[in-house]
């Protein structure tokens, strides 16, 4: 499946995995928590799972929870009828009646107060609520998926957040990567945004190979939205065809920093070794490719290798010659 029109790109292992999980989670109508840092695209996901699946039809519902004050979350959620409160001089559906037949997403659900927490939970027990100043249960058909930039778990250890909430939340769970952990994504996603912002202020920047080092060492802390912000910048600040930018970024990111060469020790040796190994080849496939204006027999024979050998490397880290031929 073509995942870029599900606004998903990516081509590496633990994408692909996370989108598998996702294709599975479109099958079927139980809660969601989508777990994962600030930025990895959560509620992408969640459109996915919504899309993919059997509501893609009816409403698809965010709310974020870190944006709503305690005292009107349930009024929100819920709704009210007139004469609730002093200003209800309407009755008033709430998110929950806006999404019947849809899902409800639920952003950053690490941030629900206790009360809120209870709320919830009722919800999501059986399906029911009662609108602020009603007299009745309402019952409506929502998919629940929640979402938290914290493991949830963590919370509940430390006494923060409901443990019977977690679970009820957490029937499906999905933990989205880090794009550090995301081999060769950077590029990928680079590249799209590119094309993306060139076309929307018809443009045609590119990047130059020491940009694209720069990205790619980049620990990328805000993650996907981060770089995405990054080459928008870039594409409206640069004046020429060519974007420079290894020095506009943080020092980690520049090539020789502390970024650059980052290794996942915690991966295990042989894991580690083999994305050191992975990134250096891409780069010196990279470098050898731009050296040689995009012929790929003239880079084999200035990298020393078999023309098959390396156009199989280059295949292999998707490398777009074209872009790279100058």
């Amino acid at each position: 499946m073509d995942t870029s029109r599900l606004n998903l790109i990516g081509q590496s292992e633990r994408f692909l995995a996370a989108f598998r999980m996702i294709e599975r989670l479109a099958t079927c109508e139980a809660t969601v928590l989508i777990e994962g840092e600030i930025g990895t695209g959560k509620e992408v996901a969640a459109r996915a799972i919504h899309y993919l699946g059997g509501r893609r039809n009816g409403p698809f519902t965010p709310i974020n929870c870190g944006a709503m004050p305690d005292s009107l979350f349930e009024n929100e959620l819920f709704g009210h009828v007139r004469g609730a409160f002093t200003d209800a001089r309407d009755t008033s559906g709430g998110l929950i009646a806006n999404a019947d037949g849809g899902t409800l997403f639920l952003d950053e659900v690490e941030v629900l107060s206790p009360k809120g927490q209870v709320a919830l939970l009722r919800f999501l027990q059986d399906g029911t609520y009662r609108p602020l100043g009603g007299k009745r249960l309402v019952t409506a058909n929502v998919r629940v998926i929640g979402a938290s930039n914290v493991s949830l778990r963590e919370l509940v250890a430390r006494g923060e957040f409901r443990a019977d909430l977690m679970y009820r939340l957490a029937v499906m769970p999905l933990v989205l990567p880090p794009l550090r952990a995301r081999e060769g994504d950077v590029s990928l996603l680079a590249h799209h945004f590119l094309a993306r912002f060139n076309a929307q202020y018809r443009t045609s920047k590119r990047l130059s190979p020491a940009s694209l080092a720069a990205l790619e060492a980049h620990t990328w802390p805000g993650n996907v939205r981060e770089l995405e912000n990054v080459l928008h910048r870039e594409v409206l600040l640069c004046d020429g065809e060519t974007i420079e930018l290894a020095d506009r970024l943080p020092p980690s990111a520049a090539p020789g920093g502390p970024g650059r060469g980052r290794v996942a020790f915690e991966r295990g040796f042989r894991a580690a070794k083999a994305s050191c190994v992975a990134d250096f080849e891409r780069r010196f496939v990279c470098w050898a490719l731009e050296q040689s204006g995009g012929n790929v027999s003239a880079a084999a024979r200035r990298a020393g290798k078999e023309r098959r050998t390396f156009a199989r490397l280059v295949k292999k880290y998707a490398v777009d010659r074209d872009r790279l031929a100058g």
